[in-house]
């Protein structure tokens, strides 16, 4: 594992670089359906390398998150016209402990690490998605709703399957790609029974270096990168 470093200056790895350990970045998602960004998280570099991009997101950072038009957090609007009404974007604030994320190059999908007041580790948390997509002021990628959830006793499962079925039925995600998306999934599962990176690993010890300034969102967290590279 790699910790520590000093805070650098937003995006300075490029999308052929590594970027250093302190160096702050954005980790961005793309709507689902549609060509925008929704979802745009600054975050703390970790760990880059060939094997793993490692990023913190600190308690209090301010995010860009989807609501409905009108305000309407996502979760609260029932499923079925979920994500067939009007969506805009919000400023919010990452509340609650802190998130470790973890991406191999290549992988459609990430996995997050959890944990409770006074660092008592809770899950890990696989993320499918589309491989991340690297340019010079972070990360952007595309979350395909099905995820699961891995325990620190081995023991894991699905969730989302509901969202990950709805998205389908309103014409988010066809049926070519939900196949790949359960075949990303099943991959990722075979990843958990062996208890391979990132759950052997020892991630769930790791601790953010206490120098470490919260990553402020740039005025221009949405701009469009001029090279991506996965």
């Amino acid at each position: 594992m790699a910790d520590g470093g000093v805070v650098r200056r937003v995006g300075t790895g490029g999308a052929g670089a590594c970027w250093e350990p302190g160096e702050q970045i954005l980790w961005r998602y793309r709507e689902n359906g549609g060509t925008g960004l929704h979802i745009a998280r600054p975050v703390t570099v970790v760990r880059d390398d060939e094997e793993l991009l490692a990023v913190w997101l600190a308690p209090g950072t301010q995010v860009v998150k989807p609501v409905l038009v009108g305000g309407v957090p996502m979760h609260q609007e029932p499923l079925r016209t979920r994500y067939t009404k009007p969506r805009t974007v919000q400023l919010d604030r990452w509340f609650g402990t802190g998130v470790l994320k973890l991406a191999r190059p290549g992988e459609p999908w990430s996995v997050w690490l959890f944990w409770e007041p006074g660092w008592q580790f809770k899950n890990w948390y696989v993320n499918l998605e589309t491989p991340l997509a690297r340019w010079s002021g972070g990360v952007d990628s595309e979350d395909h709703f099905l995820d699961i959830c891995v325990y620190p006793d081995r023991t894991w499962d699905w969730r989302d399957e509901d969202e990950f079925a709805q998205a389908q039925q309103d014409g988010l995600m066809d049926a070519a790609t939900a196949a790949r998306v359960r075949e990303a999934g099943r991959a990722a599962v075979e990843t958990i029974r062996a208890w391979g990176a990132p759950y052997k690993d020892g991630w769930q010890h790791w601790r953010p270096d206490a120098s470490w300034a919260v990553p402020l969102l740039p005025e221009d967290w949405d701009r469009t990168p001029a090279h991506v590279s996965t």
